[in-house]
């Protein structure tokens, strides 16, 4: 699937490239997302759902800048909306219109959008619902799922990379701190809920009642497994937050793509606030907060009780803003159906490759995004989807062998359906999967 013409001087130019990098940013990159050994590739240019890079090579586009593009890259409608407004200017100290435009679409999306606020990234979004949870509620702690991920807030990356040294026990599952420094009051204000466990979460929500202004819940969390919240979990949820006075948080920045409203109305379950951000602002960074109006409120000057200031220098950027406007009103309900069947035959065909070749390995997912285990039975839960270094040494060999024979993954040997891909992108997926699962077959 790959155009293997690079020649050893564009690798040479790669090499030099990432050298330079390496004295200017830790570690040579903005992002570790895009390391690989011994050096990242680097992109010349996107179109559709290939991805051509700095060699010459180019591959199928999975990853999507993590989920970003629906519409895949260099989407003309976009490309042009955006290239019109820049002749404007890129930001004002003015609100505008279509600021205006696009809070209006994505509150017809979804009933329980009564008011939305936009910011610049997925992490402020889930951010901002946390400390609006606790202005309206007046109460400091926030429950959230073990090993989820939320963005790089303190108090949200908690127990994102627990391991079995430091997980505890599924009673009581430990706060575990990502970043080295944590301060111990973030660790003490989140407590940590085993997923898709109604008795034993129930029971740590309980215990500190009184304290607790929200839940955070993404789901079907990346990062434990790719494996959609059961609905008597979710109920179980939604009830005890209502009955409690606390709220739900959904983050649905990934899995919004996954119907016309979210993840959330295939479940029939509304979220007190919903995060938002990645495709929503067309491959420009956004985030976005939306939910009840009462709730939403607390960061409305004009309220009676106008508690959360909030503001930012590129929030709702007109760029943002228009570029998002259109792709979230091209990702009309044919377009989620399109993304959405193509994940449906990915995730049969692998999951049947899987089980050919013995390479206990299997697929999990939803909507349009899927994730490959090296496990031969779907995890349930984050200790379920840990890797052992065994696990860990044949995901490696896949998403080399899927990145040599021309696609590009997410690491945790995710994909994400674009709306420029065909059957054949996906049947090309397929076939490289098997390749690899065969090899990987014969690992330990």
């Amino acid at each position: 699937m790959s155009d293997q013409s690079s020649t050893s001087t564009s690798q040479a130019r790669s090499a030099d490239l990432f050298d330079r990098a390496k004295q200017v940013m830790p570690g040579g990159v903005s992002r570790n997302t895009v390391l690989r050994k011994p050096y990242p590739a680097y992109a010349a240019y996107g179109e559709g759902c290939r991805l051509t890079d700095l060699d010459g090579v180019t591959r199928i586009d999975f990853s999507n800048n993590m989920a970003s593009l629906i519409h895949g890259h260099a989407y003309q409608p976009i490309v042009e909306a955006v290239t019109e407004q820049l002749q404007r200017g890129s930001a004002f100290m003015m609100a505008t219109e279509c600021e205006v435009a696009h809070a209006e679409h994505m509150c017809s999306r979804s009933s329980g959008f009564e008011r939305i606020r936009f910011m610049n990234s997925g992490t402020e979004a889930v951010m901002v619902s946390i400390k609006a949870a606790r202005a309206f509620t007046g109460r400091p702690r926030i429950a959230k799922v073990e090993g989820a991920y939320h963005g790089g807030y303190d108090y949200a990356e908690v127990s994102q990379a627990p391991n079995p040294d430091t997980w505890g026990s599924l009673e009581r599952p430990n706060s575990v701190p990502l970043a080295h420094g944590t301060p111990d009051s973030a660790l003490n204000d989140v407590l940590i809920l085993p997923f898709n466990d109604i008795e034993r979460s129930l029971a740590i929500l309980e215990a500190h009642a009184s304290e607790i202004a929200g839940v955070l819940l993404d789901l079907m969390p990346h990062r434990v497994g790719l494996n959609p919240v059961e609905p008597e979990y979710l109920k179980a949820l939604r009830e005890w937050t209502k009955d409690n006075g606390s709220l739900l948080l959904f983050d649905e920045v990934i899995t919004f793509r996954s119907t016309y409203g979210g993840l959330q109305m295939k479940y029939g379950v509304e979220g007190d606030l919903t995060a938002m951000g990645k495709m929503v602002g067309g491959g420009f960074p956004i985030g976005a907060l939306a939910g009840r109006a009462d709730v939403m409120d607390v960061m409305n000057p004009s309220a009676e009780k106008y508690l959360l200031p909030h503001s930012g220098t590129f929030s709702a950027n007109p760029i943002s803003m228009v570029a998002g406007h259109i792709a979230m009103t091209h990702f009309d309900q044919a377009a989620v159906d399109h993304v959405n069947s193509l994940a449906a035959r990915a995730m049969q065909g692998i999951d049947e490759a899987a089980k050919r070749t013995g390479a206990r390995a299997c697929v999990t997912g939803g909507g349009s995004i899927l994730r490959v285990h090296m496990k031969p039975e779907p995890p349930r839960n984050f200790r379920e989807a840990y890797l052992s270094p065994q696990e860990a040494g044949r995901l490696k060999a896949m998403l080399d062998h899927l990145f040599d024979a021309g696609f590009v993954m997410i690491n945790t040997c995710s994909a994400m359906m674009s709306t420029p891909m065909t059957e054949a992108e996906i049947d090309g997926l397929v076939v490289a999967c098997g390749e690899g699962f065969e090899k990987i077959a014969k690992m330990p």
